[in-house]
């Protein structure tokens, strides 16, 4: 008699949390005692136990992130697994779409997938049937826990409790959890913060003063012992402490305040006062002058050493009824001055160095012919791009089209809405990237000539100097893409758009028409 063919089994267990992993005989090595009883009984059958053992212990079955889990789905791939067995299907995945996903692989890899306490077989259709139905009892099992864990997390907030998260400067957490202790040297450094912001009154003077003295922000170690934290204060970590009725005594809920648990650090006058100061900020740090002195080049200018935007400031110290505008590199603005060679830029100085440079550029064929060369090189590379995500998505559609009919075809089970839903992804995919195309396709198409180019950008000053300062801005946000500005070598790079160009020129013999703002 011809012996049965050897089946290769793999066991995965699981456990949601590590509670009780310490012991002799725990949770994982119960259900591998019962899937080994099972392998035994099929013996018979060419059944043989891998030795490898696949065991997460403190990992959800709401997620894939697991090591043993990908070991297990490495060695399916690898063709060293004909089948796995579990004690119950939620050990596997607690997830429907997860598991779904995990099952195609074990068809596609011909790996059975047998449950200890559930009798069915994923050979058959009937089998398939029950196994979605237990996946999606337990799906919805996780989602009741999901909501119970919130509703908790919601009733010790409204009663004051510490709910977990990242410790805040000036609080340690109880040895017990669920409790903040005050931290005598940090909380003298939140209030010496407090009073420093309502003698600078800005927040970009406030880091500046942090770094002097040498305050940084909360130091902890995670739950993996690495020790996280301890770096200099940034612009945004400042605002949000000084926003932060924790410091008052009071916990937060969603939009709720309610009293807290922990000792207050900050008298409430005195957080009043900064929250005060911090709405007055907002409200009229420059907005006052917004419409009269619009940012010329607001979202255009970028600090060329470190690639990042510039961002655009007012300054209006009190009593002297003066606004004094600047440009700032964003990566000196969150602190990291010493990083960052550019200065704080005048505005009107440099807006006016690029309207000029513009002017001179209609004015000199040279540069004028410069400019066009680098528009038309820039506008056939985004063609060129366009064209091959076109040509990607194309592939990618025929590819899945493909494999749909080869399933469909052969018999197996597929997963039909999940497909459809990547099938109209990649429709729209290929949507966009034809759009793409058309739209790169007509600003070429409608670049003008050099001599056309040469008479839109001479068109420049006369419209320019013609317009409402908020016209100004949004026609050097049509005409540019961005202004790069190098401090350390003094150069500025201005780069064009192709329909910026084309918009200075006359329409049918008439005054052209540049955009407006608002």
């Amino acid at each position: 008699m011809k012996p049965p063919p050897l089946i290769r089994c793999a066991i995965y267990t699981r456990k949601s949390t590590e509670e009780g992993l310490d012991k002799d005989f725990n949770t994982l090595d119960a259900q591998r005692e019962s899937a080994e009883a099972c392998i035994a009984s099929q013996r018979s059958q060419g059944w043989k136990l891998v030795p490898t053992r696949y065991d997460d212990g403190g990992f959800s079955g709401g997620t894939t992130e697991r090591p043993a889990l990908k070991r297990l789905l490495a060695d399916i791939e690898a063709g060293l697994i004909d089948c796995v067995v579990v004690y119950k299907v939620d050990r596997l995945s607690r997830s429907l779409l997860d598991f779904v996903q995990m099952l195609q692989v074990f068809e596609r890899r011909q790996v059975a997938f047998v449950s200890v306490t559930q009798q069915f077989n994923t050979t058959t259709s009937m089998g398939r049937l029950t196994l979605n139905i237990l996946l999606s009892f337990a799906q919805f099992e996780r989602e009741i826990i999901t909501e119970r864990i919130r509703d908790k997390c919601a009733a010790s907030r409204r009663k004051g409790k510490w709910t977990g998260g990242r410790p805040m400067l000036g609080y340690d957490v109880a040895p017990e959890g669920r409790r903040l202790l005050v931290n005598p040297r940090e909380a003298e450094q939140v209030r010496r913060i407090f009073a420093a912001y309502l003698e600078l009154r800005s927040l970009n003077a406030l880091v500046r003063h942090a770094k002097d003295h040498g305050w940084r922000n909360k130091t902890w170690t995670n739950r993996k012992g690495a020790v996280c934290g301890g770096l200099p204060l940034t612009r945004s970590q400042l605002g949000d402490l000084l926003n932060n009725p924790l410091y008052i005594g009071q916990v937060v809920y969603k939009d709720e305040r309610h009293p807290g648990e922990q000792p207050a650090i900050i008298d409430a006058a005195l957080f009043a006062q900064v929250q005060q100061e911090l709405q007055h900020q907002d409200r009229t740090g420059g907005a006052e002058h917004r419409v009269k002195h619009p940012a010329l080049l607001r979202g255009l200018l970028r600090c060329a050493p470190c690639g990042c935007g510039m961002t655009h400031s007012y300054r209006a110290p009190r009593g002297t009824g003066r606004a004094y505008r600047h440009y700032l590199c964003q990566r000196k603005n969150t602190g990291h001055s010493d990083a960052c060679p550019t200065p704080w830029l005048p505005a009107a100085e440099i807006e006016r160095v690029v309207v000029d440079e513009i002017k001179a550029i209609g004015s000199d064929p040279l540069l004028a012919a410069e400019v066009l060369a680098e528009v038309r090189k820039g506008s056939a590379a985004e063609l060129e791009a366009a064209t091959q995500v076109l040509t990607s998505a194309k592939a990618t559609f025929a590819d899945l089209d493909r494999r749909l009919r080869m399933e469909v075809t052969g018999g197996a089970t597929i997963d039909a809405a999940r497909l459809a839903d990547l099938n109209d992804r990649l429709r729209q995919a290929e949507q966009d990237a034809a759009k793409a195309k058309v739209r790169v396709a007509a600003a070429k198409a409608a670049l003008p000539d050099e001599h056309q180019a040469r008479t839109a950008l001479q068109r420049f000053t006369p419209v320019f100097d013609g317009l409402s300062p908020g016209d100004q801005a949004a026609l050097l946000q049509s005409l540019l893409v961005s202004v790069s500005f190098d401090a350390t070598a003094g150069r500025m790079a201005l780069a064009f758009r192709p329909t910026g160009i084309a918009a200075l020129m006359p329409r049918d013999g008439g005054a052209s028409t540049p955009p407006t703002g608002p």
